[in-house]
C-alpha cells in the first residue's frame, strides 16, 4: 500500500517536472520521457541527433528540474583522461593533492562523446559501471545518483571515433532525436528570439530520486512479462534456435544479458510513470527499441537491402 502511494506521488511530480521542462524545451516529449525513465531506472543514456536539436539545453534544464548537480564535458580529439576524472598536483606544502575533474557530479553531459580517442572515452568506463574513479591507486566514489548522458552526432564521420560495443552496452538507452515539426519549430524560433528568462523550479532532490529508484526495484514483475523480455533479447542473437530468418540474414551480433536486465528495469519504470503498479508486455515493447538498438550489430546484407536496426527490431516486436 505504501509503495502504491509512492507510485501515485511519482506520477504527479513527474507531470509537474515535464511541465517545468517544457517551459524551455518545445516538443521532444518522447525524448524527455525516455531520459526520465533512464534516470529513475538508474541508467545512462546516449542521445543521437544532428546539431541544433537542443540536446545540451534539454539535459541542463532536466538537471535543474531534478535538483541535481550538472557538469558538461566537451569531448575533443585532444582531451586527456585527466581532463575528465581529475589529476594529482603538488600543493604549497609539496604534498600530492587530488583535484576532482568534471566527472564528479550527479548528471554528466558527455557532449559529442565520439569526437575523442578511445583512451579518453575509456576514462568514463569505470565511472559508468562502478560509480567510482581510481587515481594513483586510490579509489574515489562518485556522488549518488549518478548519470552519464552522452550525445553523438550521427552525420559526421570525419575526425570521429565510434564507441566500442563494450562501452555502448553500458548505456541503458540509445535515444534517437528527430527534427521538430513545423509548428514546434515556429514555437522554438518565437520563444528564443525574445528577451524571455525562465526560472526552473527543482521538484526533486538527490535523496528523493534514490528513494524512487529503490521503489522501482521493488515493483513486482509477472513471469509472462519476464519471459517475454528474455525471449525478445534471445531472438536478436543469430545463433539461437528460436531466431527468425530476418535476424539470421541481417544481424551479425545480438544483445547480451544486460539488455534483458535493462528491459525489465525500464519497463517497470515506464509502468510506474504511467500510474501502473506492475509492468505488462506493452511496457516492455515501449522501451524495447531504445534498450536494444545500440546492442545489435547489423551486417552488410542489411546495409545492401536498406534495413536499419530499428526496422529489424520492429519486425521482432
Amino acid at each position: 500500500m505504501k509503495d502504491a502511494k509512492a507510485i501515485d506521488e511519482l506520477v504527479e511530480t513527474n507531470k509537474k517536472l515535464k511541465a517545468e521542462v517544457q517551459q524551455v524545451i518545445v516538443g521532444q516529449e518522447n525524448v524527455i520521457d525516455q531520459l526520465l525513465i533512464s534516470i529513475f531506472s538508474g541508467g545512462h543514456s546516449l542521445l543521437i541527433g544532428v546539431p541544433g536539436l537542443a540536446k545540451t539545453l534539454m539535459i541542463n534544464t532536466l538537471s535543474k528540474a531534478l535538483g541535481l548537480d550538472f557538469n558538461r564535458i566537451q569531448f575533443t580529439p585532444d582531451l586527456m583522461p585527466s581532463d575528465i576524472i581529475g589529476a594529482e598536483i603538488l600543493d604549497e606544502q609539496r604534498n600530492f593533492k587530488f583535484i576532482k575533474g568534471p566527472v564528479f557530479g550527479n548528471i554528466i553531459l558527455a557532449d559529442e562523446i565520439n569526437r575523442t580517442p578511445p583512451k579518453t572515452q575509456s576514462a568514463l568506463l569505470e565511472a559508468m559501471q562502478e560509480k567510482s574513479v581510481t587515481i594513483a591507486g586510490k579509489t574515489y566514489s562518485l556522488q549518488n545518483p549518478y548519470f552519464v548522458l552522452a550525445t553523438q552526432n550521427p552525420i559526421e564521420q570525419e575526425g570521429t571515433y565510434p564507441l566500442p560495443e563494450a562501452q555502448l552496452d553500458r548505456f541503458m538507452f540509445a535515444i534517437n532525436l528527430t527534427y521538430p515539426s513545423k509548428e514546434e519549430e515556429v514555437k522554438v524560433v518565437k520563444s528564443t528570439t525574445v528577451d524571455n528568462k525562465v526560472t526552473i523550479e527543482p521538484l526533486f532532490t538527490a535523496e528523493s530520486i534514490l528513494s524512487y529508484q529503490s521503489l522501482i526495484k521493488r515493483i513486482p514483475v509477472p513471469d509472462n512479462v519476464l519471459n517475454y523480455a528474455v525471449d525478445l533479447v534471445r531472438k536478436t542473437r543469430p545463433d539461437m534456435p528460436e531466431t527468425s530468418d530476418i535476424v539470421k540474414e541481417f544481424i551479425d551480433w545480438g544483445a547480451g544479458p544486460r539488455a534483458s536486465q535493462n528491459l525489465i528495469f525500464t519497463a517497470k519504470t515506464h509502468a510506474a510513470l504511467n500510474g501502473k503498479y506492475s509492468p505488462d508486455i506493452e511496457d516492455v515493447q515501449s522501451v524495447a527499441l531504445s534498450v536494444l538498438r545500440h546492442r545489435v550489430l547489423k551486417n552488410y546484407n542489411a546495409e545492401a537491402e536498406g534495413y536499419s536496426i530499428d526496422d529489424i527490431l520492429k519486425k521482432l516486436l
